[in-house]
């Protein structure tokens, strides 16, 4: 897939600001400080596109941008992110629950892990969370080019060997790195072949 154009659409602090569910969506998920706003930015070849803070927790609201007037990126603020207050926290929580039972044009979870850290036990809960939905997901280990080879093949054992558990058959996983484009191309045809589904499904 060739990205011909990338904009920003609207912030939305809750469900009944989302955009028309008529264009197949892509949500991206991740603890707080995982590199989603990067890995956006990689995907649309637009460093300005999403917003990247150092801050963990900046994004408070879910964030789409249309991609080629044909498909949506949703940004998910950051899971797990200690200092937002537990309230707030219980909201999104509440939120994102609502969003994944009942968004209709929603056509994978992209949930994204760092690959550079040990399995994190809450990114193994959320993960557990969106399989028990029914939900397509797909795996998207940031950060792949912050290690050697050999670590990365360790820590992706442990973190396959963690899954295991509660999985019987694995999620598609693709290793990423916003600098050097690392799973960029993976990426971008899975959306385009799932786009090709959505478009069968609702002729």
């Amino acid at each position: 897939m060739i990205v011909r154009s990338a904009e920003f659409l609207r912030s939305s602090p809750d469900a009944k600001q989302l955009p028309a569910d008529h264009l197949p969506e892509y949500a991206f998920m991740g603890r707080s400080n995982v590199g989603k706003s990067s890995l956006i930015n990689m995907l649309c070849g637009n460093n300005r596109l999403a917003k990247v803070s150092h801050m963990p927790g900046k994004t408070i609201t879910i964030n789409h941008f249309l991609i080629n007037k044909s498909w949506y990126i949703a940004d998910f603020p950051g899971y797990g992110y200690a200092r937002r207050a537990k309230e707030m926290r219980s909201q999104w929580t509440q939120f994102m629950t609502e969003y994944l039972t009942t968004r209709k044009n929603l056509s994978t979870v992209f949930i994204l892990t760092d690959i550079s850290i040990p399995p994190q036990e809450k990114d193994l809960d959320f993960i557990n969370f969106v399989g028990d939905t029914n939900i397509p997901l797909v795996i998207l280990h940031t950060k792949a080019d912050k290690l050697k080879r050999s670590m990365i093949h360790r820590n992706l054992e442990q973190f396959n060997s963690a899954l295991s558990e509660s999985w019987e058959e694995l999620p598609r996983m693709v290793l990423t790195a916003s600098k050097d484009k690392t799973g960029r191309e993976e990426i971008l045809n899975y959306i385009e072949e799932t786009n090709r589904v959505f478009a069968a499904r609702k002729k």
